[in-house]
């Protein structure tokens, strides 16, 4: 097949915060440093800036500082700042105020921000300085000679859902990088294919994740103050379960509202979705948003594992970045202001590489040394083991992030994580018998369509869109679904996935069959996660498809 090819000097993979940085900082430097100009690209999967982009959302704003010094001026779109902050424990009926507010917790300086606005405005100061940014341009395949990273290859399109081409086909382009910076996102797919083909993430701890299920409110103007931070913990999620919520008052009675769960759960009929509902239900929470409105709702994994689950930062001719390198602080529920550091290191990196003329692993390996010398280390390597210790429960946990906080991260001792899927028991395991009415034994919620929704009602307030004549991005590799995975985990995909996008229905000849509604996919990676026998991998679908995160 005959491709178009571009050659660029720096081609940055993902247009959110970690990938814009990252070109923001390439074009500051050109100016203050000259020489002969470097040809930059972006690509990114959404059709536009920001509406792929999803968070809590709070910005610590230490490293836009660092970054555009003047962005107050610039007019960026920082929402509110936090006036308060509130932490509880809840139990079914109740609430208890913790007396003290934990560090981690404390907000104070902070924003309560949209992440799609956020980063639409980061994305015009990138494009005023003269940067090409590719929207609706999914990479699709990494291009490797040998142990060298060339660049990357974008989707087609036009391809029918039997894989032929259509009338309007188009192939995608082979753009040719001397730095290729992969800033993807959480679980980014072509991240993955260098910890398959470079092995990158030798050495590493494994990854460990969670979804966090988000939903935008208008609620009666006076009844949150605007800045108000509210946390909690407990309810609805067990003791075994690691996990908590949030729910954010910004101007004009908008709030945030969303919980993280952590996706090494053991009970193979929980249902992370089933559980946010059950949150809203709580007195507390129910009494803020009666006679509100939805007004969006989504859903993302987040990379929790820590400070030893990032990967090898550095190969040949290329850079990670952001979620797709776990830069998160699970402790502080941040990771916006860590992916713009490692963005902006990346950029000086690859500037100081190609002025040298040498993108060996050997020269762009002053990017790990780089971020153990900034914030990112500062932050991330003293909570490195909070994540791990929740695997023992909440007690365990709660300790372990006392023990990291007072000790300054000597103790607890580093301690070893395990892939999320692999948590999962099987029915038999879990209950201890071999069949159970899975209705009965799961958390499934009511839904009254005012207050709680379930899973394809919040999928339509997402705004996700896909052409069904395309071919399924999301590959299922192995017929387990049919045959094993029922009488095992109870076919787990029907409620990890927050979209309603697995479903088992009559196959017609008395059987189940797995239907896979890719329509309804809000790019969250949960499958490709969660699934216990690892079978599920998430590909970016056509250009531009996928949710519509406005105002998120």
């Amino acid at each position: 097949m005959s491709r178009e090819t571009l050659d660029v000097d720096v081609l940055i993979v993902g247009g959110g915060p970690a990938g814009l940085s990252t070109a923001l900082r390439l074009a500051q430097l050109q100016k203050a440093r000259g020489g002969e100009p470097l040809s930059i690209a972006v690509i990114e999967k959404a059709r536009e800036a920001g509406i792929h982009q999803l968070s809590g959302a709070l910005l610590d704003p230490s490293t836009l500082q660092d970054l555009v010094p003047d962005f107050k001026s610039r007019g960026a779109p920082l929402g509110t700042p936090v006036d308060n902050d509130n932490i509880y424990f809840l139990t079914q009926e109740s609430k208890v105020r913790l007396p003290i507010t934990p560090p981690p917790f404390q907000n104070h300086g902070n924003y309560i921000i949209s992440l799609s606005q956020f980063t639409k405005w980061l994305a015009a100061q990138v494009e005023a300085e003269g940067i090409d940014l590719f929207w609706g341009f999914p990479g699709q395949q990494v291009l490797i000679e040998g142990n060298r990273v060339t660049g990357v290859r974008t989707g087609d399109r036009g391809v029918g859902k039997d894989g032929q081409p259509r009338g309007a086909f188009e192939p995608g382009a082979d753009i040719q990088a001397k730095v290729t910076i992969f800033a993807d996102g959480v679980r980014g797919h072509l991240t993955r294919q260098l910890y398959r083909y470079l092995n990158i993430g030798a050495g590493a701890e494994p990854a460990q994740f969670a979804i966090g299920i988000k939903e935008l409110w208008d609620i009666p103007k006076d009844r949150l103050k605007p800045g108000t931070v509210i946390h909690t913990l407990g309810y609805p999620l067990r003791e075994e379960e690691f996990g908590g919520t949030w729910l954010y008052a910004m101007a004009d009675g908008r709030v945030s509202i969303g919980m993280v769960v952590g996706l090494e759960y053991h009970d193979p009929l929980f249902d992370p979705h089933a559980a946010f509902q059950h949150f809203k239900l709580h007195p507390y929470i129910k009494g803020i948003l009666d006679g509100g409105t939805i007004v969006r709702y989504g859903a993302k994994a987040v990379p929790e594992g820590g400070w030893h689950t990032q990967p090898h930062l550095f190969v040949d001719g290329a850079l990670i970045a952001g979620d797709a390198a776990n830069f998160v602080n699970s402790m502080r529920l941040k990771g916006i202001h860590l992916a713009m550091r490692s963005g902006m290191l990346a950029a000086e990196t690859a500037f100081d590489a190609l002025r040298a003329g040498d993108t060996s692993a050997a020269a762009l390996s002053a990017y790990k040394t780089r971020v153990d010398a900034s914030p990112i280390r500062r932050e991330l390597y003293p909570v490195r083991n909070v994540h791990q210790a929740f695997g023992a429960g909440l007690v365990a946990g709660s300790v372990a992030a006392g023990m990291a906080m007072f000790t300054g991260g000597v103790l607890p001792p580093d301690l070893s994580g395990h892939a999320g899927h692999k948590a999962m028991r099987t029915i038999a395991e879990y209950y201890g018998m071999s069949k159970r009415d899975i209705l009965a034994a799961s958390n499934a919620a009511p839904i009254d369509r005012k207050v709680t929704f379930d899973k394809v009602t919040g999928a339509h307030y997402s705004g996700t869109h896909h052409d069904e004549d395309q071919p399924v991005h999301l590959l299922v590799h192995t017929e387990v679904c049919h045959s094993i995975c029922g009488s095992e985990y109870g076919h787990p995909c029907v409620r990890f996935c927050p979209a309603n996008v697995y479903e088992m229905v009559d196959d017609g000849a008395g059987g189940r069959r797995l239907q896979i509604n890719a329509s309804n996919c809000v790019h969250c990676k949960a499958c490709d996660i969660m699934d216990p026998y690892g079978v599920i991998t998430w590909v970016a679908p056509e250009g531009g498809e996928g949710p519509s995160y406005e105002g998120m």
